[in-house]
């Protein structure tokens, strides 16, 4: 599949960049893009969530009340969980959320996430650019062109470019990464994928080894 070269105007070029087939036009491989999405969102949680267990709680260890006679059910301390202010029963604790994925299970995800926006079309190739100074009216303008300005997209630069960055960091549904660092999660959570003409050699030095 060959795709045309676009500038940041809109306007198109008489270059053309030809997707690698081992890349963009692999069958897609669901189940790698589920585990490399999961892993991915498990890396991103804190797991710093924690509460007061039993053996927590600040308080006397005396018995409330007596064990037999009462009509009630029998009671410990004020600690226990069955009581207002008690230690929760197996309460969340702080721990890693993250698990191990093989390399060769997230490639082939990312190939297959790129295939699936090959597939529909939603790649855009750019001329390599860059700006002058850090300006989100520059970036919305740019978006424009491409009539992309009210859907998710994703920027792939060659390396970072701190002005773009900064001029699309107060759109929401707008994302810039750089090829090294592109994850199956974000191309797919994008409905449109820009990617820089330099991009195309460093994912492919990345996927296609």
């Amino acid at each position: 599949m060959e795709l045309a070269v676009y500038k940041i105007s809109g306007e198109k070029t008489t270059r053309k960049v030809k997707l690698n087939d081992t890349i963009f036009g692999i069958k897609p491989h669901d189940n790698a893009i589920y585990l490399d999405a999961r892993h991915y969102m498990a890396s991103q949680m804190q797991g710093t969530h924690s509460v007061k267990e039993r053996g927590d709680i600040t308080g006397s260890t005396r018995k409330v009340k007596r064990q037999k006679g009462t009509g009630t059910a029998r009671t410990g301390s004020i600690k226990s969980p069955l009581l207002r202010g008690g230690g929760r029963t197996f309460g969340p604790r702080p721990r890693d959320h993250s698990f191990k994925l093989n390399k060769k299970i997230k490639k082939l995800a990312r190939k297959s996430a790129l295939s699936y926006k090959a597939q529909e079309k939603h790649i855009t190739i750019l001329e390599d650019f860059t700006f002058d100074e850090p300006k989100t009216k520059k970036y919305i303008d740019f978006l424009n062109a491409f009539k992309l300005t009210e859907k998710k997209t994703l920027l792939v630069l060659p390396k970072s470019d701190q002005n773009i960055i900064i001029s699309s960091r107060n759109l929401k549904k707008a994302k810039v990464t750089e090829a090294s660092s592109l994850n199956t999660y974000d191309i797919l959570n994008a409905s449109d994928l820009l990617i820089a003409e330099s991009s195309m050699k460093e994912i492919e030095k990345i996927l296609a080894q």
